[in-house]
């Protein structure tokens, strides 16, 4: 079973995320910032993260620069999702080496297993 780890400050929208990914076939771990992913990860190595942008204690970008200077967590997929969606905030995320970018109002359930899917089948 692949396994996914979504960090998500929004409970309402961490759940159907889980509830989807679950039903998907997805064993999925969530966590609500920053902080709370660089501690799972420690312990729970991920086929893929599923990252929001702004979140408590530590964001998305810091967690994200944590994640790609780290050997053990520098090849795992990451997917942002995010309302921020200024080319300045897609540029910077892609500079920090994300898989893929959707913005969450455009976003779909079903089109974001289609992507996940694409990044770890």
């Amino acid at each position: 079973m692949k396994k996914i780890i979504i960090a998500e400050d929004d409970k309402f929208l961490s759940s159907a995320y889980r509830l989807k990914l679950a039903k998907a076939g997805f064993d999925v771990q969530i966590v609500s910032d920053g902080q709370e992913l660089l501690e799972i990860l420690e312990k729970y190595i991920p086929d893929l993260i599923l990252l929001d942008l702004v979140m408590p204690v530590v964001d998305g970008f810091t967690a994200l620069k944590s994640i790609r200077l780290n050997p053990k967590f520098k090849p795992i997929p990451v997917i942002v999702a995010s309302n921020l969606g200024q080319k300045e905030d897609i540029d910077k995320a892609k500079e920090l080496g994300i898989s893929d970018f959707v913005v969450k109002s455009d976003l779909s359930l079903d089109m974001l297993i289609e992507k996940i899917n694409k990044l770890i089948s």
